[in-house]
């Protein structure tokens, strides 16, 4: 199994490097990042990212349910991204939907968590295991996981988005959120 690293660990906070060579490797370190997210359990993790088990590799697998498989991105890049627009029956109205607002955490930050604004309909370009490319919508959980990834690739943590959209950072102590003050 991979270690996690946490910050300030330097890949955590440094962009990705594209993978150009897909082979055994690449499948071999998927796999063995799909076994070190499923064995997370305090927290339990829904994605997971290359730079933070301290490879440099555009990279992440996610599992937006307990019992799914892992899937796995590659060289990702989101081409879209917007507030999905949910159609509900008001009259002749057409309700918009709104931006995902919900308590993010993150593997490498332990026991903090923050609002995060997210979208929750993006986009994104990929390649899978054997180098294929694709494309693909993704909506709710699934696409505000993938955009916390992507972030990862960048060298952008979720702290980060917190603090550029003013929002709050809470620390967990005895199973219980406090709000952060800084």
């Amino acid at each position: 199994m991979l270690k996690i690293v946490t910050v300030p660990h330097p890949v955590l906070s440094s962009e990705a490097e594209t993978v150009a060579v897909f082979d055994g490797s690449i499948s071999k370190l998927i796999r063995e990042m799909a076994e070190t997210l499923n064995d997370q359990i305090d927290p339990e993790g829904v994605g997971l990212a290359a730079p933070q088990v301290g490879i440099s590799k555009a990279i992440f697998i996610i599992k937006p349910k307990e019992k799914g498989k892992p899937k796995a991105f590659i060289n990702p890049r989101i081409l879209e991204s917007e507030v999905a627009i949910e159609e509900k029956e008001t009259g002749k109205k057409k309700k918009k939907g709104k931006k995902r607002i919900k308590l993010e955490g993150c593997l490498s930050i332990g026991r903090i968590w923050g609002t995060v604004k997210r979208n929750n309909k993006i986009l994104l370009e990929y390649q899978d295991q054997k180098g294929v490319k694709k494309k693909g919508w993704f909506l709710g959980f699934e696409a505000v996981i993938i955009q916390h990834e992507v972030d990862h690739l960048k060298g952008v943590l979720f702290t980060q988005r917190v603090l550029e959209q003013g929002g709050s950072l809470y620390e967990e102590k005895d199973g219980e959120l406090k709000k952060m003050k800084y």
